[in-house]
C-alpha cells in the first residue's frame, strides 16, 4: 500500500511518493511494472496515481513529467500479484492511459506486453523457476478474464533476456519468450454468439455516418477487435503512420467506425461513449491482399513473405507496428471460415498466418476446430521479447 514514508520527499511543501517500480519492454510495447501490494486499494486514487506516473494529461504530448512516451505503445501500466486460482500463477492488470486526458481504460488487455509479465513475476519471487531451462508461468488477464501461458528461457538461475530472437518493431534481437493464448475467444457464461462473434455472425453490416455500409468482422479475441477491408476506408493495406497519423480526416472516419463497431459489439450505449471513455478498446484493424511495400525501418516487405496485410488503429493512431491481441485477434479470425479475415488469407495448413505490418513481419498460429456446428478457437501461439529497462521506484507528487 503507498503511503508516505522515508523514502518520500519534500519540495515546495508538497511530498513526493516513491514506489517500487520496474520500467519493462514487452514486444513493441513498453510500461511500468508494479506489485499489486505497493499501490492503493481504492480505485479512483489508483486511478489518479496512475495517470499521473505516465505523465498524463500533457497538454504538449509529450510526457515529459512522466514515465509516459507519449504514444499508445508506451503509455501503459501493469499491475501483478500472487493469483489465488488453482490454474494461475499470477494475475496481472493492464491500464492503457490516455495521453492529453485523465483517463486510464481498463477495458483490455496489451499483447505485447504480456511478454513481459513472465520475467517480472519471476525476478520479483512471485513464481519460482529452474535455474536453467524454460520456466512456465500460468497468467491470469484479468481485465479479459483469460489464461495466458508464458515460457521463459532462464539461464544461471536468471531470466534469460539477451538473445538473438529478432522482432520486427524492435531494434535489438533479445531472447524470446513463447505465449499461449489460451480460448481467447472462449465464452465463459455459455450463451450462444457471446463472445467470440457478439452479435452471432462472422460478418455484420454497420451502417456509418458519412460512409455507407461497411461489412466488418465483430470478433471478441484477445482484446474486442473490428476488422475491415482496407479499400473500405479508401487505404491500400500498405500504409506506415506518417501515412495516416497527419490525416485528421483519416483518423476521424476510423474513429466513427470503431465507435460505431464497439456499439455493435455492445460495449457501449452510444457512439460518443466510446470516443469519451473507452478508448483502448474494441481495436479498429484494416487488411488487404499481399502488396509489396517498404517498412518503417527501409526494409522491404515482399508478397511472397506474408499471406496479407494488416494495420490497428490504437487509441486514436495508427499504430507502429501490431498490438499483440491484434495479432491475436488476426490469427483467430483467419482460422474461422466466413470472417472478412479469412476469406482473405485462411490460415494455412500448419495453422499459421503471416502478416505485414508497418515494420515489418509477424507469424502467428492458431489451434482452432468445429464442434457441433460451432467453431472454438482453443489457443493462439506466438513469440515476442522481452527486457528490464529500468529497476528502482518511481517518484509521484502525493
Amino acid at each position: 500500500m503507498v503511503a508516505a514514508d522515508e523514502g518520500g520527499e519534500y519540495q515546495g511543501g508538497m511530498k513526493q511518493l516513491r514506489i517500487p517500480a520496474v520500467y519493462m519492454r514487452g514486444g513493441t510495447s513498453k510500461g511500468v511494472f508494479f506489485l499489486k501490494d505497493d499501490l492503493p486499494a481504492d480505485q479512483a486514487a489508483l486511478d489518479r496515481l496512475m495517470i499521473r506516473v505516465i505523465g498524463s494529461p500533457d497538454r504538449y504530448g509529450k510526457h515529459t513529467d512522466g514515465m509516459g512516451g507519449a504514444t499508445s505503445s508506451t503509455s501503459k501500466i501493469v499491475i501483478l500479484s500472487k493469483s489465488e486460482r488453482p490454474d494461475s500463477d499470477v494475475d496481472y492488470l493492464f491500464g492503457q492511459v490516455a495521453i492529453d486526458a485523465p483517463v486510464i481504460d481498463w477495458s483490455g488487455n496489451c499483447g505485447n506486453l504480456s511478454t513481459a509479465v513472465g520475467p517480472f513475476a519471476i525476478e520479483q519471487g512471485l513464481v519460482e523457476a529452474p535455474a536453467d531451462g524454460t520456466a512456465t508461468v500460468r497468467i491470469w488477464q484479468a481485465n479479459i478474464g483469460k489464461r495466458i501461458i508464458a515460457r521463459v528461457p532462464m539461464k544461471d538461475g536468471a531470466v534469460q533476456e539477451l538473445g538473438d530472437f529478432e522482432l520486427d518493431g524492435v531494434a535489438f534481437p533479445a531472447a524470446e519468450v513463447k505465449l499461449e493464448f489460451l480460448d481467447p475467444a472462449d465464452d465463459d457464461d455459455g450463451s450462444e454468439g457471446g463472445a467470440m462473434f457478439p452479435s452471432g455472425k462472422r460478418i455484420d453490416t454497420l451502417d456509418v455516418p458519412g460512409v455507407g455500409a461497411i461489412e466488418v468482422t465483430l470478433i471478441n479475441a484477445g482484446n474486442p477487435t473490428i476488422f475491415v477491408d482496407a479499400a473500405r476506408l479508401g487505404l491500400t493495406g500498405a500504409e506506415l503512420q506518417k501515412d495516416i497519423n497527419g490525416n485528421p480526416k483519416m483518423l476521424a472516419l476510423a474513429e466513427t467506425v470503431r465507435a460505431h463497431g464497439a456499439v455493435a459489439m455492445g460495449l457501449v450505449k452510444t457512439p460518443q461513449e466510446a470516443t469519451g471513455k473507452r478508448q483502448h478498446t474494441p481495436k479498429l484493424a484494416f487488411i488487404a491482399r499481399p502488396a509489396g511495400y517498404t517498412a518503417s525501418d527501409g526494409k522491404a516487405v515482399t508478397p511472397e513473405q506474408i499471406d496479407m496485410l494488416a494495420r490497428i488503429f490504437s487509441m486514436g493512431v495508427l499504430h507502429h507496428a501490431m498490438t499483440g491481441t491484434g495479432a491475436v485477434a488476426i490469427a483467430a479470425a483467419a482460422a474461422i471460415p466466413g470472417t472478412v479475415v479469412s476469406r482473405l488469407a485462411p490460415v494455412g495448413a500448419d495453422g499459421r498466418v503471416r502478416f505485414g505490418h508497418p515494420s515489418g513481419v509477424l507469424s502467428v498460429g492458431a489451434e482452432a476446430r468445429e464442434e457441433a456446428g460451432q467453431w472454438a478457437v482453443k489457443k493462439v501461439m506466438m513469440s515476442r521479447s522481452a527486457r528490464r529497462l529500468m529497476e528502482g521506484w518511481v517518484r509521484v507528487p502525493a
